[in-house]
């Protein structure tokens, strides 16, 4: 069971996500998708830094936000660098609704779907929606199961529980 994080309770380790611009709309967006999210704290860049940062005074530099009482910051830091699918948040969802909601949730505008559960949402971050029963199924001491339920998932983009529930089976 997760532990709600405490007001003043600073996380050893933070994931921080570079933005060209758009910081806010994407931590508005991910907090509006999962319970137990919030955004915390916003700052904003100061005039002092205008010609250094290349921002202009008060646009916002990083939300702090939390998704699940996981905490994350982003920054809006220019073209200096970009997210990539090198890096994704891998999402454990009990059901098929779930799965579905997510994957709705996160396709909504644009996105690139990629095969085994993965997607590239509108704000370019990379996500793994998979059943927490995958985990289960690939590591099951029989080599045989677990090859047939690896070929099943390979043919998919959204990962679908019933064909992986057959596989499994061997149906």
């Amino acid at each position: 069971m997760k532990t709600p994080v405490k007001k003043g309770h600073i996380k050893k380790i933070t994931p921080f996500l570079w933005y060209q611009k758009g910081a806010e709309k994407a931590a508005e967006f991910y907090v509006s998708i999962f319970p137990n999210s919030k955004i915390v704290a916003t700052t904003y860049y100061p005039k002092e830094t205008e010609e250094v940062s290349g921002m202009k005074a008060w646009w916002v530099m990083t939300v702090d936000f939390e998704l699940e009482w996981m905490s994350f910051t982003a920054i809006n830091g220019g073209p200096t660098f970009e997210l990539s699918p090198a890096i994704s948040f891998l999402v454990s969802c009990e059901d098929q609704k779930e799965i579905d909601y997510l994957w709705d949730k996160l396709t909504s505008d644009w996105w690139q779907e990629i095969e085994c559960g993965w997607l590239t949402d509108k704000f370019w971050l990379s996500w793994q929606i998979i059943p927490r029963i995958l985990g289960e199924y690939i590591t099951d001491p029989d080599p045989v199961k677990v090859w047939r339920v690896m070929w099943e998932m390979l043919k998919m983009k959204k990962i679908e529980i019933a064909p992986l529930v057959k596989a499994y089976k061997g149906e």
